[in-house]
C-alpha cells in the first residue's frame, strides 16, 4: 500500500527539523541504560526492585523514533508508504526473534520439564505478535514466578508491533491537521486515553495481568514518544535558543535521576503501580528523551560513549534472549537461585550468552537483512558458499545446525506438558484434601460428621477444652493449617501420618490463620497438636500464632514450619519462628527450609513448592523430626 497523497509540510522549518536528523546522538544510550535495568531487574533479585520500568523507557523512545521516521518520510515525499513502513519493520524484528525462538525453543526440549509448558501458545503469540492478550487470557503474571514461561518477555515486543499496525495510519491523518499544536494536542489525547483506561481498570479491580499487558492500557509512552516527536518535528533546528536548551537540558537531568530513583524504589504490585506509577515513569521518560534529542544536547554526548552506542545498537537482541536463558538457567541449575554468590555467577554467565547471542544476530542476520532483505541476503550466502570450500563448509555446518534446532524446537513443541509440576502437586494435594474431608478453603465447610457453625457439643470430649496427648504424637492427633506449600505436600503428608486433618489453601497468608484456627474449633475439629505451615505469602506475627495456639487450648502443642521461597520477607519470617519457638514450651520448629535446600532440584520451577514426590518425602521427614523433639518435651 503506498499513501502519496499530498500532505501538509511544516512551512516554518528552514532547516532540517530536529526528527530529520539520520541519527540522534544519545538515543543509543538510553537504549542501554534502559535494557541495564531490565537485565539487572530480571538477574538479580532485589538489586533494583524497579527495573522493569526499563520496559516503559522502550516504549516512549520506540513511540519517538518510530514517528520521526514517519515524519521524515512525509518530509521527503510528501507521503507515507505503509508496506514499506510494516516491511521495514518485519526486516527489524523477525531476524533476531526468529533465532531467539527457535534456539531457546530447541534447548527447552534438552532441559525438559516444566519449561516446556505451554510452549505451543508461547511460540504462536512470539509469531504473530499477540503474546500479551494470549497471556491475558490465560490469566499470567509478569512479576509471577511461579510459572517461568520461556518467551515472557515477548509481552511488550506485541504491544509495540499492535500500536505500529495502526500508528502510521493515524500519523498520515494527524499531517493533515495544519496546528502544529493540535498535532501534539491530539497524540497526547491518545496518551491520556490509554493511561486513564489503567486506572479506570485498576480501580474497577481488574486482573493485574489484564492491566499490565493490555495494548489498550501501557500504550501511552508510545503515544507520549510520538507526541515529543510531533513537537519537535514544529520546531526548527535552528530554533533552539542558549536559554531554552539549558532549561531543556536540566529538565532531562532532573527526569532521569527521578528514573533511577523510580527504577529502585517502585514496586512490582501494589495501586501505586498502576494508578500512576508507570504514567509517570513515561512522563519522566518523555523529557529524558526529549533532553537527549534536542541537537546539541549535552546529555546526547554523554549518552553517545562507544560503549553505551555498541549496547543500544544490540539491546533489542539482548532483551529477546536474556529471559529465556535465564530461564533455562534456572531450569538447569536451580541452587543459583538462592546462593548469593551463585546467583552472581548465573547473573554474570546468563548476561554474556545473551549479549553473544545478540551481537551474532546483529552481525549475521540483523543487519544483512535490515539493509538488504531475506532474499538478497539469501543469495549472498549462497553465493558465498559457492565460492570457496571454507565456505561450502560453513554453509553445511549452518544447515545442520538450523536443522537440528528446528527439530529439537518441534519435539519440544510435541512433548510440552500440559501443566508445571507446581501445579500438579497442588491439584494433587487439593483432590486428597477433597477425599479425605478435609478442607482447602479458609474455614471452609465442615468435614463429614463434624459439628455445624453454631450447634451445640454433645460429646464430652468435644466440649471440654483439647489437651495435650502424651506419648507419640499420631496423625489424628493433628490439625494442619497452611499455604500452597502444604497443599503440595498433602498426599505425603496423608499417608505418613494417617488420620491428619490438613487446611491448607492457595495464597493464604498468616493473618488468616486465627480465623482459621477459632472456626475449627467452635465445629469441635480443632486438635491438641497443631502444625502451622505460613509464611511463604508475606509476614508471620507472633500475636497470629499466639491467637492459633489459644484457640486449640490449654496444653496445645504446635510445629512450626519455616519457609523455603525466593521472596525478601522469608529470612525474617524464619527468623520470627525461630524466635517464638526458643521462648515457648510445647512449639519447635520444621525446618523445611533447611531440609530441601540442598535438594532444590526437587521443588518445581517456583522454587517455592515441591515438584513432585521427593519434595513432599522431605518435607514429611522435616515434619517427622519436629514430632519427634515435641515428644521429647521440645
Amino acid at each position: 500500500m503506498t499513501i502519496t497523497a499530498e500532505i501538509p509540510r511544516p512551512v516554518a522549518a528552514t532547516t532540517p527539523p530536529a526528527t530529520g536528523r539520520t541519527r540522534i546522538p544519545g538515543l543509543d544510550g538510553i537504549r542501554a541504560l534502559a535494557v541495564i535495568a531490565v537485565l539487572v531487574f530480571h538477574l538479580l533479585p532485589g538489586a533494583l526492585d524497579g527495573g522493569y520500568i526499563g520496559v516503559d523507557v522502550f516504549f516512549v523512545l520506540s513511540g519517538f523514533l518510530i514517528t520521526g521516521l514517519l515524519l521524515r518520510e512525509r518530509d521527503r515525499s510528501g507521503g507515507i508508504r505503509l508496506r514499506r513502513f510494516w516491511q521495514r519493520r518485519a526486516r527489524r524484528l523477525l531476524p533476531a526473534l526468529t533465532a531467539a525462538v527457535l534456539a531457546c525453543s530447541a534447548a527447552a526440549f534438552l532441559v525438559g520439564g516444566d519449561v516446556l509448558v505451554d510452549l505451543w501458545r508461547q511460540v504462536l503469540g512470539a509469531a504473530t505478535f499477540s503474546y500479551n492478550w494470549l497471556d491475558v487470557l490465560r490469566g499470567g503474571d509478569y512479576f509471577d514466578d511461579a510459572s517461568p514461561e520461556l518467551f515472557r518477555n515477548l509481552w511488550s515486543l506485541a504491544v509495540e508491533e499492535q500500536f505500529y499496525a495502526l500508528w502510521p495510519i493515524a500519523v498520515l491523518g494527524l499531517c493533515l491537521v495544519r496546528s502544529r499544536r493540535l498535532r501534539v494536542g491530539l497524540s497526547l489525547g491518545v496518551a491520556a486515553a490509554s493511561a486513564g483506561a489503567m486506572l479506570l481498570l485498576s480501580l474497577l479491580g481488574a486482573d493485574g495481568s489484564r492491566v499490565y499487558y493490555g495494548s489498550d492500557t501501557h500504550a501511552f509512552g508510545l503515544a507520549l514518544g510520538a507526541a515529543a516527536a510531533f513537537a519537535l518535528d514544529a520546531r526548527p533546528a535552528g530554533g533552539w535558543g542558549a536559554r531554552l536548551r539549558r532549561g531543556v537540558a536540566i529538565a532531562g537531568g532532573v527526569a532521569l535521576l527521578a528514573l533511577v530513583l523510580l527504577a529502585r524504589m517502585l514496586p512490582t504490585d501494589g495501586p501505586v503501580v498502576y494508578r500512576g506509577g508507570l504514567v509517570g515513569v513515561a512522563v519522566l521518560a518523555t523529557a529524558f528523551v526529549v533532553s537527549v534529542a534536542v541537537p546539541g544536547a549535552p546529555l546526547g554526548r554523554v549518552l553517545d560513549l562507544a560503549p553505551l552506542r555498541w549496547i543500544g545498537e544490540r539491546s533489542y537482541g539482548i532483551y529477546v534472549w536474556h529471559w529465556p536463558v535465564l530461564v533455562l538457567a534456572l531450569a538447569w541449575v536451580p541452587a543459583f537461585d538462592f546462593d548469593p554468590q551463585g546467583r552472581i555467577v548465573l547473573a554474570v554467565g546468563v548476561t554474556l550468552i545473551a549479549v553473544a547471542a545478540a551481537a551474532i544476530s546483529y552481525r549475521w542476520l540483523e543487519v544483512p537483512i535490515r539493509e538488504r532483505g531475506l532474499r538478497a541476503t539469501a543469495s549472498a550466502w549462497a553465493d558465498a558458499a559457492r565460492g570457496s570450500r571454507g565456505g561450502r563448509g560453513a554453509a553445511i555446518t549452518a544447515s545442520v545446525v538450523v536443522f537440528a534446532l528446528a527439530t529439537m524446537a518441534c519435539l519440544g513443541l510435541l512433548t510440552a506438558p500440559a501443566r508445571t509440576s507446581t501445579e500438579a502437586a497442588i491439584a494433587a494435594g487439593q483432590a486428597a484434601i477433597a477425599t479425605h474431608g478435609s478442607d482447602s478453603r479458609d474455614g471452609g465447610a465442615p468435614a463429614p460428621g463434624a459439628l455445624a457453625p453454631g450447634q451445640a457439643a454433645t460429646d464430652e470430649a468435644t466440649a471440654a477444652p483439647l489437651q495435650a496427648a502424651s506419648g507419640p504424637i499420631t496423625g489424628d492427633q493433628i490439625t494442619a493449617i497452611g499455604d500452597s506449600v502444604m497443599l503440595a505436600v498433602a498426599p505425603t503428608l496423608e499417608a505418613g501420618l494417617p488420620g491428619i486433618s490438613i487446611h491448607a489453601s492457595v495464597a493464604r497468608q498468616a493473618a488468616k490463620g486465627p480465623t482459621i484456627a477459632e472456626k475449627l474449633r467452635a465445629r469441635g475439629e480443632l486438635r491438641s497438636v497443631l502444625l502451622i505451615g505460613l509464611g511463604t505469602n508475606g509476614v508471620v506475627r507472633a500475636a497470629d500464632l499466639d491467637a492459633m495456639i489459644a484457640a486449640a487450648g490449654p496444653g496445645a502443642r504446635a510445629v512450626l514450619v519455616n519457609t523455603q521461597a525466593p521472596r525478601s520477607w522469608v529470612k525474617g519470617v524464619n527468623a520470627t519462628l525461630r524466635k517464638y519457638a526458643a521462648a515457648r514450651p510445647g512449639v519447635v520448629v520444621a525446618d523445611w527450609h533447611g531440609a530441601i535446600h540442598g535438594k532444590l532440584s526437587y521443588l518445581g520451577p517456583d522454587r517455592i513448592h515441591p515438584g513432585g514426590p521427593r519434595g513432599g518425602t522431605v518435607y514429611l521427614r522435616a515434619v517427622r523430626a519436629a514430632l519427634t523433639e515435641l515428644e521429647a518435651g521440645g
